[in-house]
């Protein structure tokens, strides 16, 4: 058997698609992408998506409610667990270096079915990524203009607000968006560098200046002592670990550490966006793990480093919810700052709904090449060698449900479906080890099958931590994917067509 074979190559819907066949299909003139991206670009945007609302919000709220001091612990256990799949992701999108993330990934390991369950699930996570931070956006550009007493019409200011019905301003950053990424690659990876040296320049001022107004007993105890979160039982709104084995999540203590994990896990989604452009990247092989692994520990410090310096300037069960950084400078008494964070804020999740938008027109077009979605969404622009058709559907979808809809209710299902997708990837790994141990591989995943199984229970763990209702809908979104797929996808497969017409 050649190595372009493999041995389930048409075996129904766990069929595979050899890698050799995913690099070729890459190089077909009508359907292929530019390469223009270096490692420095696919560093700058993971840092771009990945430091968004967690850093500016997060911190606060479950410094008071789940960690205190110790949410700098949590930051490193979230950021522990998102590495342990970012090496798996490495190796992935240094040996198939096509566009597409963990869709192209189970597809060349786990089967044509699985393939399309991770994809479809990737498309709701970033659709639903891209409008709840476009939403936020629009809130703290919203409070900048307060400050110079320039407000919209209640009507436009969005369905959370009293009164307002549409979000103009969401509603247009999407489409901006759309359009710069319509225009190509590297315009996006300019503009992604540009907003992510003011954001990182604004993350180095708090931690810099908060070091001037720490107070040492702010930090006492480093751990607090261990209770039972109120409004405990059996909701729909609590854990699925809890649902299931009666098990109450701990707020303080070292299981508050954990609990706290789970929800600041929502500060690191997004790395994983940067194996969906692989495809666009001009030396994958050596860049795909710098730019995924180096994102990733910058990010996990600076959070660390804003944990620490937050609880530090205030006592944790002072500290806001809604604005812990801004308003830990003005409990200091200087409202400056506060200024300077919301602005670096906003800024800062422009390039966030940037980059999700980008994952998720990538993991369409790929879907459409590959036949599981209509053909007619893989074709590239002529001039900008761009998937513009999906971008600018989707652009114009998510742009619509951000302006008209209040979905912050939705964003756990943005964490459930990236840990989903970690654990497809983990168990991709070791499947094509066995599968394709001959295949070159430019970045190897240390310690499989070991490692990757680590990844698994970590990322499961924090799956149990999401609530009842969030799984619910999940499984929801999986069985509505899991029927488009066996009423349109399989029969239209381009792998699948291949295998009908070798019989015949």
């Amino acid at each position: 058997m050649s190595t372009d074979q493999q041995p389930r190559a048409n075996s129904g819907v766990f069929r595979t698609k050899s890698v050799e066949q995913s690099i070729r299909d890459t190089e077909e003139p009508e359907h292929a992408l530019k390469k223009s991206l270096s490692a420095w670009d696919l560093m700058v945007f993971g840092v771009g998506v990945i430091i968004g609302t967690g850093i500016f919000v997060l911190t606060g709220k479950v410094a008071k409610e789940n960690a205190g001091p110790a949410t700098a612990l949590a930051f490193v256990a979230a950021g522990i667990v998102c590495a342990l799949a970012a090496l798996c992701y490495a190796e992935f999108a240094s040996t198939v270096p096509v566009a597409g993330s963990a869709y192209t990934f189970a597809y060349a390991s786990i089967g044509e079915l699985p393939a399309w369950i991770i994809g479809w699930d990737l498309v709701l996570e970033f659709a639903l990524g891209t409008a709840v931070v476009a939403v936020g956006w629009s809130g703290y550009v919203r409070s900048l203009m307060d400050n110079i007493d320039w407000h919209l019409p209640a009507a436009l200011e969005g369905p959370d607000v009293p009164g307002g019905t549409f979000d103009i301003l969401a509603f247009l950053l999407v489409l901006v968006l759309t359009v710069v990424l319509v225009l190509g690659m590297k315009l996006s990876a300019r503009i992604t560098a540009l907003v992510v040296a003011i954001k990182v320049t604004v993350v180095m001022i708090v931690i810099v200046a908060g070091l001037f107004f720490i107070v040492g007993d702010n930090y006492k105890p480093f751990i607090p002592p261990a209770v039972t979160p109120e409004g405990g039982g059996s909701n729909w709104d609590s854990p699925l670990v809890q649902l299931i084995f009666g098990y109450e999540p701990t707020n303080f203590g070292v299981m508050g550490i954990f609990t706290a994990a789970s929800v600041v896990f929502f500060a690191f989604i997004g790395f994983d966006v940067v194996a969906t452009a692989a495809e666009e990247t001009k030396l994958p092989q050596r860049d795909m793990p710098r730019g995924i692994l180096g994102s990733l520990f910058i990010c996990t410090v600076l959070y660390v480093a804003v944990a620490l310096v937050v609880t530090g300037m205030q006592h944790y069960t002072e500290l806001s919810v809604s604005a812990p950084l801004a308003d830990a400078f003005k409990a200091a008494g200087h409202p400056f700052y506060a200024g300077v964070i919301s602005f670096g804020a906003a800024v800062g999740l422009t390039t966030v709904c940037l980059i999700l938008l980008l994952g998720q027109t990538r993991v369409f077009f790929a879907m459409s090449r590959d036949g599981l979605l209509p053909r007619f969404f893989s074709v590239t622009h002529p001039r900008f060698r761009t998937p513009y058709r999906p971008t600018i559907l989707l652009g114009v979808i998510i742009a619509i449900v951000a302006g008209f809809t209040s979905i912050n209710e939705l964003a756990t299902l943005v964490n459930i479906g990236t840990l989903f997708a970690f654990v497809v990837v983990a168990v991709g790994v070791m499947v094509l080890r066995r599968t394709r141990p001959d295949l070159p591989r430019a970045f190897r995943t240390p310690w499989v099958p070991v490692l990757p199984i680590l990844s698994i229970a970590a990322s499961f763990w924090l799956m149990l931590n999401l609530p009842g209702e969030t799984w619910f809908r999940f499984a929801v979104w999986m069985v509505i994917g899991i029927v488009v797929y066996f009423l349109y996808g399989r029969s239209h497969s381009r792998l699948g067509q291949a295998g009908r017409d070798a019989r015949y």
